[in-house]
């Protein structure tokens, strides 16, 4: 058997795989790990909803949202109406792992309390919290320090209803 094969036909066939490991034990054993890939965001779509893989991957079609996983809105004005499709994906494509990165990058606490990741452009990213709270969070860039600004500012200023990390050094809240 070669596990190189089995390892590629398992990838290419069942995008819900992420990683798959197959060893071969001699004489007539064959081990397949296989690692699923996990939703970090999902994507609205007619029906349903498209779960979104840490790598931004689209892998599966799904009836409802998994729990506590936030809902992506993308929505790329930056993109004129007179683009090429292709260059319409790529951008809407770049946006959603920017969508995907803010919420690994997210405090625990905070991430299970993300509702709604609205991308309008690469620095133009808003969180909606439960309780209607919202976090401004600018680009994708400096995930590290947003985090932490946030979660000073929002122990801070905990009944705020509004915060922008989007520059680090100045956090705010309002409302």
């Amino acid at each position: 058997v070669d596990t190189w094969a089995v390892e590629r036909r398992l990838l290419h066939r069942l995008r819900r795989i992420d990683r798959v490991e197959v060893e071969r034990s001699w004489p007539h054993t064959l081990r397949v790990k296989v690692t699923e890939r996990q939703p970090v965001v999902v994507l609205r779509r007619a029906g349903g909803f498209t779960e979104v893989d840490r790598n931004g991957i689209r892998y599966a079609d799904v009836a409802e949202a998994p729990e506590s996983v936030p809902v992506v809105e993308l929505r790329p004005g930056h993109l004129e109406p007179g683009q090429a499709a292709s260059a319409r994906h790529f951008g809407t494509r770049r946006l959603l792992r920017s969508a995907v990165r803010v919420v690994l990058d997210l405090p625990a606490a905070v991430r299970r309390t993300v509702r709604v990741v609205e991308v309008h452009s690469y620095d133009g990213i808003r969180l909606r919290l439960s309780g209607g709270r919202t976090v401004m969070w600018g680009s994708a860039e400096s995930g590290k320090l947003k985090a932490a600004a946030l979660t000073a500012v929002m122990r801070a200023e905990k009944d705020a209803a509004h915060y922008d990390v989007s520059a680090p050094s100045a956090p705010a809240a309002s409302g």
